[in-house]
């Protein structure tokens, strides 16, 4: 199945590294004007002139998800360089601090649901009023398996990723009949500079053993992420809306 792109125009968060960088690579080639966001403007500009080098157009933008103003300010970039948004995968997104429920912190809930959660609705809401606007469009946001099953002392990522299918399905209602097509992915065990910080923090264990799980047997490679969004995005996928596409290796069979 050849997936273009061409003439459309592609907006990735949490683009300068891991899933949001391998996404926003294979937006470029298969054809799309790419918008690289991220908080660290000086690593998203890099992954941006990489991609101009080979040919394709691209901008990097400082955004840091948790701040309306710099997301409605992302979006605004978006449109008036390349003119409309046809696709947003909403990537951007952090782990908590490990800590049973009782121990957890108010400083911490924020931080977490402030990027992981309220960070997509934003970004939503932005992408959404232009995609209004333009009668088309499509998004997916990233959940995880977190989104799907509990996880001890992970009880704040988890409630915030199940919160973005939550966002997922309702505005894909809203929409539907619109001509805009809102779908989730939710990664499994994807070897990505998050699990590296995983395994500096001392969670390798836990690591280890979550890939007992996975059917495969191996961890899932960041592109296998942006296979999935692409699909979602493309005409490919014309009749899917609402849904929530596991890309675990079969984890989520067990």
């Amino acid at each position: 199945m050849n997936i273009s792109f061409e003439n459309k125009v592609a907006l990735v968060t949490g683009a300068a590294s891991g899933l949001g960088v391998a996404t926003a690579k294979a937006f470029a080639e298969s054809g799309a004007f790419v918008v690289l966001a991220d908080w660290n403007e000086e690593v998203a500009q890099s992954a941006a002139r990489e991609l101009a080098k080979k040919g394709h157009k691209t901008l990097a933008v400082r955004c840091d998800v948790s701040d309306d103003a710099q997301v409605e300010a992302m979006v605004q970039q978006t449109v008036a360089t390349f003119g409309r948004l046809d696709a947003a995968y909403n990537n951007a997104g952090v782990q908590n601090l490990l800590a049973e429920t009782a121990d957890t912190t108010r400083e911490d809930y924020n931080r977490v649901m402030g990027i992981n959660l309220r960070g997509v609705w934003s970004c939503m809401k932005f992408e959404l009023q232009q995609m209004r606007k333009q009668g088309s469009g499509t998004i997916v946001n990233c959940s995880s398996l977190g989104g799907l099953v509990g996880g001890a002392e992970r009880g704040i990522y988890h409630a915030a990723k199940h919160g973005v299918i939550g966002f997922t399905k309702s505005a894909a209602l809203e929409y539907a009949a619109r001509g805009i097509r809102i779908n989730a992915v939710c990664p499994g065990l994807i070897w990505t500079p998050m699990a590296d910080q995983m395994a500096a923090s001392g969670q390798s264990e836990a690591l280890n053993a979550m890939l007992k799980s996975v059917p495969m047997g191996r961890y899932g490679r960041a592109e296998e992420i942006a296979d999935a969004v692409l699909w979602l995005c493309s005409d490919a996928a014309s009749y899917v809306t609402g849904q929530s596409i596991s890309v675990d290796g079969g984890f989520i069979m067990r």
